[in-house]
């Protein structure tokens, strides 16, 4: 249990504006030809430098984390630390930010599932931050932001339509590994370690319905990978233009 209270309202709204702020940062600089060329994909672009900021330094500090307090990988309920903490802060600001952004953009009939996503995250991650449990399951989440790193970059390249590039070609197979090392397989180890939680009328029991819906959308996803990247002859020749979750 952590030592000191620390306030999670002015954290999460700290956390919740520095992103706005990345975000304004970020719009001023140049944007490809292409991408610029249309507006839906200039907003897609600013939306997902936003979201590759903070899985480069959410990725990098979920690391550090389980460094720094290693019970967390065994304890995932009771372990604490301040790092953590704040790191689950941070991220809930980027959650929030982020279904705000979509919102206030009016993509949210195409970002639906983006929407979904992060509202079971933000109830996840609230646990946390009001109740100071579960710290070291939130950290463990936030690994998969190491694979996000690769999978935003994969998404830029694609709306700027450089499917053609040897980076892509490369960055499409390390996207491969880093998905099954920092998403797959940290959530089927969160999903058997709050399997412990089911059948019981606790916190731990919500988390693990969030977690079992989690895991069904990152099949989901996977299955797109897959199809989009490595059996593309199996994806429909009409795409939805405004379908933000683009395969």
């Amino acid at each position: 249990m952590p030592p000191v209270l620390v306030p999670a309202l002015p954290l999460l709204l700290g956390a919740t504006l520095t992103f706005r702020a990345v975000r304004h940062a970020l719009c001023r600089l140049p944007l490809p030809a292409h991408v610029r060329a249309d507006p839906l994909r200039t907003w897609r672009w600013h939306n997902l430098l936003v979201s590759f900021a903070h899985s480069i330094v959410s990725g990098i500090w979920a690391l550090l984390c389980i460094w720094q307090t290693p019970e967390m990988l065994v304890e995932i309920e009771k372990a604490w630390s301040l790092s953590g903490y704040l790191l689950v802060c941070f991220s809930a600001g980027y959650f929030i930010h982020d279904t705000v952004d979509i919102v206030i953009s009016h993509q949210s009939r195409a970002s639906w599932e983006y929407l979904v996503h992060h509202v079971m995250a933000m109830g996840a991650f609230f646990s946390g931050i009001f109740w100071s449990r579960f710290v070291g399951g939130g950290v463990l989440t936030l690994l998969v932001e190491v694979s996000n790193i690769f999978l935003t970059i994969r998404m830029m390249m694609k709306i700027n339509n450089a499917q053609h590039l040897l980076l892509y070609r490369v960055n499409k197979y390390i996207n491969l590994v880093m998905y099954f090392l920092f998403r797959l397989a940290p959530q089927a180890y969160l999903t058997h370690l709050f399997l412990g939680y089911a059948g019981q009328r606790t916190l731990g029991t919500f988390l693990l319905a969030i977690l079992l819906m989690l895991d069904v959308m990152i099949l989901v996803y996977f299955s797109r990978l897959l199809r989009s990247d490595f059996c593309p002859q199996r994806v429909p020749s009409h795409q939805h233009k405004d379908k933000f979750l683009t395969e």
